[in-house]
């Protein structure tokens, strides 16, 4: 099951669907690829070689891949190059997939870099999809992203093939024997071994910081003398990674579903068996039910699963208790998915398993030829380049019942996690917790939902305040799903447009309901 504390609100709202490419010229690119006709901006990152820095970006046509068609529009596509090692920038380089579409009005701001989260997700294919969203922000900004390094087209890892993937789903998430415990802990270690040899020399250097270095590099080749940013879910922590590094480079930026910067390894696991049974519950409410009572009557359900699987309409494959789980996340990721929940636990209260079954193939990104996609691959080979804490199966035992306690059905899935998603990793971690201290950054609008899963509002309060007095400004929408602009509310919707178009900062704390 992909990690649930860095999926975004895009990648899970496609899913749900599934399953029920310089410049700071205003003109247009040509569709034989032209080049950007403006060059990089005065502020050039620093330590960066001239080769480098002074890149000309050729855009061109966008080229569909096996899973998807390239993009219709005024799509342009190009390739950034970047030091494969942030330490020795004269060293060997990599290339960074861009996207983008130009500024459709005349007043023309710059470009605005989207994140959709993961770590993993592909802005060269989400962004496309998320443009009706951002229409209103169109107008001025060209709209722009790409697949981080490790990720899609930027130099992807692929650490298991679609049938080892699917071998893995029959290991248990929760073991209950040591026979258990010793696959479940293999599992992880074979799922490393397989991304080291995917990834090579660049699974040291697939940090968030290595891509916020990146960001800095893409913003000077790009033309901009500020970096507009609007970060989603785990795009919000590189965000307030980048405003740490390069404080005085910073635009007008927004970070949306916000991870919370102050949560170590347990913490974010026990913030997000928070999140998911408060959505939970507030589903639960929605139908008529007592969400104690509900809650239990699901737990009862995923321990039947792990003693007995259920039958589905998909030949060959059993609903597990993992598989249960995932496909009860997904649609808690957006309000307009209860209905599908509903239908899916009446079906598998009946005996059958097929609808949580196509939920969870949804949220693992998989095909109905049974193809996988990468961003659980790439999601972990990131984080745990990140995150330096190897929790061990002892210390997740202690902390069990802590986490039952806050979630009887999320609870035991998330703590065990903490043990096994790095479990024996070929490559050391580099923080505890990320530094997005960012003193004398311009305003940072940070936007919290109170019904948020994923990302818990409290993280966004957090976030604030970790950026520091003065930059850190938080907008709460009082809503459901994960990510609140774009989602319903003209209240966040019209705070955020004033920011990034006229630069106009909201009061610090201001609600929407």
């Amino acid at each position: 099951m992909a990690r649930l504390v860095r999926w975004t609100a895009l990648t899970a709202a496609a899913a749900l669907l599934t399953a029920g490419c310089s410049g700071g010229s205003s003109d247009e690119d040509k569709d034989d690829g032209g080049r950007s006709s403006a060059g990089p901006s005065a502020v050039a990152p620093s330590g960066v070689p001239k080769a480098l820095a002074s890149q000309t970006l050729d855009w061109a046509r966008c080229k569909g891949t096996d899973d998807a068609p390239a993009p219709d529009g005024d799509w342009r596509c190009a390739t950034l190059k970047a030091p494969l090692d942030w330490s020795d920038p004269d060293g060997e380089t990599i290339d960074l997939a861009l996207i983008r579409s130009r500024a459709s009005g005349d007043d023309r701001i710059g470009s605005l870099l989207f994140n959709f989260g993961g770590p993993g997700g592909s802005g060269v294919s989400m962004m496309p999809s998320y443009a009706d969203t951002v229409s209103s922000l169109h107008k001025r900004y060209d709209l722009v992203s790409w697949d981080p390094r490790g990720v899609a087209a930027s130099e992807g890892v692929r650490c298991r093939t679609d049938e080892a993937m699917e071998a893995a789903e029959s290991v248990d998430s929760t073991p209950d024997t040591p026979a258990e415990e010793q696959a479940y802990l293999e599992d992880a270690a074979d799922f490393g071994e397989g991304c080291e040899k995917s990834a090579g020399k660049l699974m040291a250097h697939v940090s968030t910081t290595d891509t916020a270095r990146d960001m800095d590099l893409m913003r000077h080749v790009l033309g901009d003398a500020k970096m507009h940013y609007f970060g989603i879910s785990y795009g919000t922590e590189l965000g307030g990674v980048y405003a740490h590094l390069f404080p005085k480079h910073v635009g007008r930026v927004i970070l949306d579903a916000v991870v919370d910067p102050s949560a170590d390894t347990m913490g974010h696991a026990e913030n997000q068996a928070r999140g998911f049974q408060r959505a939970l519950d507030d589903y639960l409410e929605s139908t008529g039910q007592d969400p104690a009572q509900g809650s239990r009557k699901i737990a009862d359900l995923l321990e039947h699963l792990d003693a007995e699987p259920l039958p589905t309409s998909s030949p060959g494959r059993k609903l597990t208790q993992t598989l249960a789980l995932t496909g009860i996340v997904l649609p808690l990721y957006s309000e307009s998915g209860w209905p599908a929940l509903t239908s899916a636990l009446e079906a598998a209260e009946e005996g059958d398993g097929s609808e949580l079954l196509a939920l969870a193939d949804g949220y693992n990104e998989r095909d109905p030829s049974g193809r996988y996609g990468t961003t659980t691959h790439s999601q972990r080979v990131i984080s745990c380049l990140d995150d330096k804490q190897r929790p061990t199966v002892e210390e997740t035992k202690k902390l069990l019942p802590r986490f039952e306690k806050v979630s009887p059905v999320f609870g035991a899935f998330l703590g065990w996690d903490t043990a096994g998603w790095c479990h024996d990793w070929p490559v050391a971690g580099q923080h505890e917790t990320p530094e997005v201290s960012a003193p004398g950054a311009a305003p940072v609008l940070v936007v919290g939902n109170t019904g948020d899963p994923a990302t818990p509002y409290e993280g966004a309060r957090r976030m604030a305040d970790e950026l520091g007095k003065d930059v850190g400004v938080v907008l709460t929408w009082k809503g459901e799903g994960h990510g609140a602009y774009g989602s319903g509310s003209d209240c966040v919707d019209s705070a955020v447009d004033a920011y990034l178009l006229k630069g106009t900062v909201p009061k610090d704390g201001k609600v929407c309901s």
